[in-house]
């Protein structure tokens, strides 16, 4: 098996309207189903972790020279590439792992429209990736 990420970010899709301006019949509807979609991933073992995170206009910036922290806030709330959500999954290949990563394209949005959202993957580095960058190591 073989860990991936599943990155959702604030790309729109086919719906420009971001969710804090959707009916609250729509947004019940979007997070019902990836509700639904993690119970048949978290039953068929899957799922090793999903979370949704807060807004954008709540992320803080960190950059440090071992000192002193400088926080900042931001990135600005128009970032569309700014994580909004993970879904960590355990599965058996790459072609797995982006079936998922369709079901998650295809959340709805307002009036039930499959967002069509961008969907990232990335496999989860393990030891051996590491090794072989430094193989004296």
């Amino acid at each position: 098996m073989t860990k991936f990420l599943i990155v959702v970010d604030y790309s729109p899709g086919v719906v420009d309207t971001p969710m804090t301006e959707w009916a609250a019949e729509d947004v019940k509807a979007h997070m019902a189903y990836y509700t639904a979609l993690n119970e048949e991933l978290r039953a068929s073992g899957e799922l090793v972790e999903h979370l949704a995170l807060s807004w954008p206009d709540e992320a803080k910036t960190v950059t440090s020279d071992g000192k002193a922290a400088v926080v900042t806030d931001g990135p600005f709330v128009e970032s569309k590439e700014m994580l909004a959500g993970f879904q960590l999954v355990d599965v058996d290949s790459l072609e797995r792992a982006i079936e998922i990563a369709a079901l998650v394209s295809q959340v709805p949005g307002p009036g039930g429209v499959p967002l069509q959202q961008p969907i990232g993957v990335r496999r989860v580095m393990t030891d051996a990736d590491f090794e072989e960058l430094n193989p004296l190591g």
